[in-house]
This record gives structure tokens, sequence and C-alpha cells, in this order.
């Protein structure tokens, strides 16, 4: 942990302030904090900066109410700029939307970005919009069943590379039931967001359960 004191604000009193979604990894916003709104927010465990345009400490979602709860803030090697991770309540654009960015400049065409997110929303999409010819859209007008039978075997396929020491054929066979689970996801109505507070709930424990070993 470095001190407040090792950062590098610039000559108007200002470090800037990437704010990123602690479960997709989606950049939310950039901001400016100066001492003051760092110190608030480490205080209250919520996001504050200085608006440059108002010349003022703006607490975000004191009145949207979609208030970012921090998880961490962390300095680059120059520490004169912060990546701020967070929770958030509800959009971080003042437009309503999750993120401010969102109009493209470039995209490669040999290079594609990949997201858990990104292949959930497509999933999603064959069961609400059927493609003719998508094995997804097949799976979810086969229903429950044939999903969890799916599930079933990829799990027997994960087991069975494994066991082999595949390296490369275990990888394969992850991905297979990865895919199969997120369709189960879909048919189930659980979000990657459910997942992902549930496992933090279980490190919570974790940790506490290793705190108590320790001190006894």
């Amino acid at each position: 942990m470095i001190n407040i004191d090792e950062l590098k604000f610039d000559e108007k009193g200002l470090i800037p302030a990437i704010v990123v979604d602690s479960v997709s990894k989606k950049v939310l916003t950039l901001a400016y904090m100066n001492r003051e709104s760092l110190k608030i927010t480490m205080e209250k465990g919520l996001t504050c900066f200085w608006s440059r345009s108002r010349k003022e400490l703006w607490l975000k979602g004191e009145t949207s109410g979609n208030y970012q709860h921090v998880v961490s803030i962390t300095a680059d090697c120059d520490k004169d700029a912060l990546v701020v991770m967070v929770e958030p309540d509800g959009p971080a654009c003042h437009t309503g939307t999750f993120s401010c960015f969102n109009d493209k400049v470039y995209e490669s065409d040999e290079l594609h970005e990949f997201s858990y997110e990104g292949l959930m929303e497509l999933i999603k999409g064959r069961k609400t919009e059927k493609k003719e010819g998508s094995y997804t859209t097949y799976l979810f007008e086969k229903g429950l069943d044939k999903i969890l039978k799916k599930v079933g075997e990829e799990s027997t396929e994960v087991i069975i590379a494994a066991k082999e020491q595949d390296k490369a054929e275990t990888i394969y066979e992850i991905a297979d039931l990865a895919y199969h689970v997120m369709v189960l996801m879909i048919e189930a109505g659980i979000s990657l967001e459910d997942i992902h507070k549930e496992l933090a709930s279980r490190h919570v424990i974790d940790h506490k359960v290793k705190q108590e070993k320790m001190t006894k």
C-alpha cells in the first residue's frame, strides 16, 4: 500500500481516475480527483470526484442514486494516474448508458475483442431472436432436459481429458463445458453477476476461516 502523499497530482492538484467495473472489467468513465475527493472516496467507499466544470466536489450517485462502491484503487508506475475498481449501482454516464465509452473510433478486421459478457449477450440473443441453423437456438428449442444432458456430457469429457493429463484437450473440453453452462444460465435466468457475487461471498468466508485457523 502506498500513501496518498506519494501520488503525483498535476499543477491543478488533480489526478486522473479511470473507473472500471469490477465484474465486467469494462471501463466506465474517466474522471479526476484531488486530495480531498480521494480521501472522501477512501473514507466512504464511494467514488467522489472533482468536477472541473463546476469547480466543486462531486459524490457520484448523490443525485442520481447511481453510486459506485469502491473495491480497490491502484496507482500506475509513475503514480500520476489511478484505476478505481467499483461495483456500480447503475449507469456511469450522464446519458444513461452503462459506460461513457460507447462510440468506436477504430476496430480491427482481424482481431476481435472477447468477453464473457459479450458471449452471454450473444447466447441470450439466440434464445430471444431465434436464428435458423444456430446450435445455441437448437438447444433452447429442445429445452432444459437437452441442455442439462449436454452439461453432463461435457463434464464427463472434461474428466476424461484431465485424467489423461492432456492439457490441450482439457482446455478444449472446459471451454465446451463453460459454453453449455452459460446456455444453462440463460435458460435458468442466472447472470454472470449472480455467480460473481456468490464466489465473492465464498472468498470472504474462506478468508475468515483462514484467519480463525491462524489465531488458534
